[in-house]
C-alpha cells in the first residue's frame, strides 16, 4: 500500500543534511533569523508539525525541523503513531523507560543548535520539543547556547510508576546544569492538558520544584465537560489538539510560546 503524504506540507522548506555524533538526518529548514529547534512528535514532520514550524518562521526567526523518525509529510494516523512508537521504544537513541537518564539523541540535537546558532546568528538558539521529544528541549539547555526551551507534553519516560511519572527524562549531572543556568536566569516552558496521563501532572509539579519561578508552567484544562470541548484524551497542545478559535486556551498558549521565543531571542 502507498504512503499517503501531503504534497503541500513542507511547501517553501528547504532541505537538507546534517552529520553529527555519528548520525545524519535530513533537516528541513523554513525562515530567516535566530534559530528554533523544532523536535516533531510521534509519528513524524505531520503537516500539523510543519504548520508549527511556519508560524514560527511568520516571527522572523528560522524553524529548523530535523527528521528524527516518520515520514515527514505523511499525515498522522493511529497505526502509523503506533509504529513509530514501537520503532522509538526500540532504538538506542530514545530513553523511553529510564529514570535519570538523558537519551542519546540529544547530544545530535545539541551539534545542530550549534550549527544553526552559527549559521543564523543571533543571542542563542531556542528548541521546542514535543511528546516523546518533549524533554529534549530541557536537556539541550545544558549548552549556554540555549537560551529558550519549550517542553510541551513531555512524555519520557513513559510513566508506569510514581518514579516515572516524576522524571524529566534527564540525567543527575545534565540537571545540575540546568539548574545553575536557571539560578543565572534561563527560563524554562512547559505545556500540558491537564487530563494527559502521558504527561504527567507529577512531571510539571517536579519541574517547579528544581526550576522555581523559572518555570512557566501551562496546563490546559481537558477535564469532563472544560469550557472549550478538549478530549479527554487531548495530548498534543500546538499540533492535533490544537484549537484555533479566539479566546481558546490552545490558541493563548501558542501565542505565548511564540512570544517566549521572540523575546529571548531578541526578535522585533
Amino acid at each position: 500500500m502507498a504512503i499517503e503524504i501531503d504534497p503541500r506540507a513542507l511547501d517553501g522548506f528547504e532541505k537538507g543534511t546534517f552529520s553529527a555524533s555519528g548520525q545524519a538526518h535530513d533537516v528541513y529548514r523554513i525562515g530567516s533569523g535566530p534559530a528554533v529547534i523544532v523536535i516533531h512528535e510521534i509519528p513524524g514532520i505531520t503537516p500539523l508539525v510543519a504548520a508549527f514550524a511556519r508560524k514560527v518562521a511568520e516571527r522572523a526567526m528560522t524553524a529548523v525541523v530535523p527528521s528524527l523518525f516518520g515520514t515527514p509529510a505523511r499525515p498522522i494516523s493511529v497505526s502509523y503513531a503506533v509504529a513509530e512508537i514501537a520503532r522509538a521504544c526500540v532504538s538506542k537513541e530514545f530513553t523511553t523507560f529510564a529514570v535519570g537518564k538523558t537519551s542519546p539523541i540529544t547530544r545530535f540535537l545539541r551539534e545542530l543548535a550549534a550549527h544553526e546558532l552559527a549559521t543564523c546568528a543571533g543571542p542563542g538558539v531556542g528548541a521546542v520539543g514535543m511528546c516523546l521529544t518533549g524533554g529534549f528541549a530541557l536537556a539541550m539547555s545544558v549548552d549556554p547556547i540555549m537560551i529558550a526551551p519549550v517542553l510541551s507534553q513531555p512524555s519520557l519516560p513513559l510513566g508506569f510508576n510514581a518514579a516515572h511519572r516524576r522524571a524529566l527524562g534527564i540525567s543527575d549531572e545534565d540537571l545540575r546544569v540546568v539548574k545553575d543556568r536557571v539560578s543565572q536566569g534561563l527560563c524554562v516552558m512547559g505545556l500540558r492538558f491537564t487530563g494527559d496521563t502521558s504527561a504527567p501532572a507529577e512531571r510539571f509539579a517536579r519541574l517547579r520544584e528544581e526550576l522555581g519561578d523559572n518555570f512557566i508552567g501551562v496546563e490546559i484544562d481537558s477535564s469532563q465537560n472544560n469550557p472549550w470541548g478538549y478530549r479527554k484524551g487531548a495530548h498534543s497542545v500546538l499540533t492535533e489538539d490544537y484549537s484555533d478559535a479566539p479566546g481558546s486556551p490552545t490558541r493563548q498558549a501558542l501565542g505565548d510560546v511564540l512570544s517566549f521565543l521572540a523575546s529571548r531571542l531578541v526578535v522585533d
